[in-house]
């Protein structure tokens, strides 16, 4: 049953915000792979931060280099975040040229896209989905593959 309008007020995710070890790493990382660009930077509390974006996709990035995380030493979790891809030719040339080093078997087949699995300089899993036919879509029959 798909959702009524009123139901369902958040049209997309706006961005992720993340602690990373090194922000210019990142930027140049997040810029070779994917083709985010920084938009904004700063300084909150001491702590330097950038905001980097691709099309409507965008990631906020603090910079912690020794504790790689903002309260109190805590390391923060995120098994992985999503990213559309938009060109999926011109995302696997870049992660070649990068000598990104992919994870899960990329790419994994699933019964509606296709993803692949890189980690970011800082330690982040990100899948970078494809949706057959650009189509976001799901089957209550369709079976995703065992152990993923």
């Amino acid at each position: 049953m798909q959702p009524t309008p009123t139901t369902q007020p958040v049209k997309h995710l706006d961005h992720l915000n993340l602690s990373v070890a090194d922000l210019a790493e990142t930027a140049r990382w997040y810029g070779a792979v994917f083709g985010f660009e920084v938009v904004e930077r700063g300084v909150h509390h001491g702590t330097p931060w950038l905001i980097l974006r691709a099309g409507d996709a965008m990631l906020c990035a603090y910079e912690y280099p020794t504790r790689g995380a903002p309260r109190g030493g805590q390391r923060h979790h995120l098994n992985h975040f999503a990213l559309r891809l938009q060109d999926t030719e011109a995302f696997l040339r870049r992660a070649q040229a990068e000598g990104v080093t992919w994870q899960w078997d990329s790419p994994v087949r699933w019964p509606h896209s296709t993803a692949w699995y890189v980690i970011d300089p800082s330690g982040y899993e990100i899948e970078c989905v494809a949706w057959h036919g650009d189509q976001i879509a799901f089957d209550p029959v369709a079976e995703a593959p065992a152990d993923r």
